[in-house]
């Protein structure tokens, strides 16, 4: 059984008691050591990785941090009481792994797993085989790679699967949230029931409740039927919420009611309901951070963390990128039934020196695009950092301007050519503009508006550029 340091800054015995039964449980024997103790002595913690428990006692929390180096904090679990309310989310984001208790003992367990994994430099000898089988698992769910970094990702979702708690998923737009998000309900014991996915991005504030909660016949003008809501469609399965970031402050309050209960009320009926649902959220913010600054309530943020999840970006993981390559195009010639293209040496190399700020989606869509258009059996193109299309700038002279006529001046020219890039990038493709600015689809075409940005003469452009 292996040893864990406890640094408990609690002085509640009830913690004490809770750690001492479920640690052996998880195949740990608990070290406790008293913060005041730990502080003062700066003792040095002696197993692989430490837990922190952290009560309602306030504590410094800047002594506590100085205390710790980056490694140290990196090989650590903060484990903060629900009645700490103390105790922020700009705090407990310091340390690689955290986690609001009481929780799961699934949770406790993973995150514990996921510190020692890392401390081990994720090398098990008997993984080969387990590896081999977990490849060919998430193959066939359309997850396609073989790097360190998503294997241990797709290893994470297949633990995360078995876990019947909240999910909060983060990552750059494109890094395929949603299907980590599928393939965690149909491996998990949800999987014979609906996977109901909503952009939040997408959801009218006025509608909210009625696209939720649904709505009772009569229960306003246009009533007439009854309508189920998307909690009531998910029932017995999972409710994906994407771009939970985006959700208003009366969104977010309805949806923490519901977290809290499990109950809601349609719009009209008198009584409330109940739903058994998994809830998946996901993000391409940084939630913690948004939480800091007094976007997102920490309330709800707490709800959703409970199991997380970030999905890497495709150039954290470029070894994968001829693979999904050669994945991606066998599909296209059977979904156009048309001859297997392959891709020349120098377009490979191209591919995997590229940035790809739209990760994955990008890559899908550039040799979409591609396989179509061109009719070699090899396919050789540019890609788009090599069309001339430039980053954007913002060149205003400050010379005898006050302030905020500047900062004006300077906002509208980044917006202006931030706006004219992305067009360009795209094509004049709005929704993949959007997916790529992480800007929701309306509030993006208001700000092409308002620059008088045409749209049209982009995808003009496109097809001169095709001919």
């Amino acid at each position: 059984m292996e040893t864990l340091d406890c640094i408990a800054f609690s002085s509640s015995s009830q913690h004490h008691s809770e750690f001492s039964r479920i640690l052996p449980e998880l195949g740990y024997r608990p070290q406790f050591v008293s913060g005041d103790a730990w502080l003062n002595q700066r003792r040095t913690c002696s197993s692989a990785i430490t837990l922190f428990l952290l009560g309602a006692q306030p504590y410094p929390k800047d002594a506590i941090l100085a205390a710790l180096t980056p490694e140290q904090r990196g090989r650590s679990l903060c484990v903060c009481s629900s009645e700490a309310e103390d105790w922020d989310a700009d705090f407990m984001q310091r340390f690689d792994e955290f986690v609001r208790w009481p929780c799961h003992k699934a949770e406790l367990a993973l995150r514990l797993d996921r510190l020692r994994h890392r401390e081990d430099g994720g090398n098990d000898p008997n993984d080969s085989h387990q590896e081999a089988a977990l490849w060919e698992q998430f193959d066939a769910l359309n997850m396609i790679g073989r790097s360190a970094s998503f294997t241990a990702t797709l290893r994470l979702i297949a633990r995360i699967a078995g876990c019947d708690a909240p999910v909060l998923i983060e990552g750059e737009t494109g890094t395929g949230k949603e299907m980590a998000a599928r393939a965690i309900h149909y491996l998990g014991e949800r999987s014979q029931f609906p996977f109901i996915p909503i952009n939040c991005g997408a959801l009218p504030e006025q509608l909210l409740e009625n696209e939720l909660f649904g709505h009772a016949k009569g229960a306003f003008t246009d009533a007439k039927s009854a309508q189920p809501g998307l909690i009531e469609l998910a029932n017995r399965g999972t409710l994906f919420l994407d771009e939970i970031d985006s959700l208003s402050a009366r969104a977010q309050v309805a949806l923490l009611r519901f977290l809290q209960t499990r109950e809601y009320r349609p719009l009209g009926c008198a009584g409330y309901r109940t739903a058994d649902i998994r809830v998946i959220a996901a993000t391409n913010a940084r939630l913690a951070q948004k939480v800091a600054q007094g976007e997102f309530r920490e309330d709800l943020f707490f709800r959703l963390h409970i199991l997380t999840l970030t999905m890497p970006p495709l150039r954290g993981r470029k070894e994968d990128i001829e693979l999904l390559s050669r994945y991606m195009l066998q599909r296209f010639s059977q979904q156009y039934r048309r001859p297997e293209k392959k891709l020349r040496p120098e377009t490979l190399q191209a591919l995997k020196t590229y940035a790809w700020p739209g990760n994955v989606r990008e890559l899908e869509n550039l040799l979409q695009r591609e396989y179509l258009l061109n009719d070699n059996a090899e396919l050789q193109f540019s890609l788009p950092s090599s069309t001339g299309v430039a980053a954007p700038e913002c060149e205003i002279s400050f010379e005898a301007q006050p302030f905020n006529v500047a900062k004006s001046a300077v906002v509208r020219r980044f917006e202006s050519d931030y706006l004219n890039w992305l067009m360009e990038t795209t094509r004049g493709n709005i929704s993949e503009a959007a997916r790529r600015s992480g800007k929701e689809r309306r509030a993006l075409g208001k700000m092409i508006k308002k620059h008088g940005i045409d749209k049209t003469r982009f995808r003009a452009s496109s097809t001169k550029d095709g001919a």
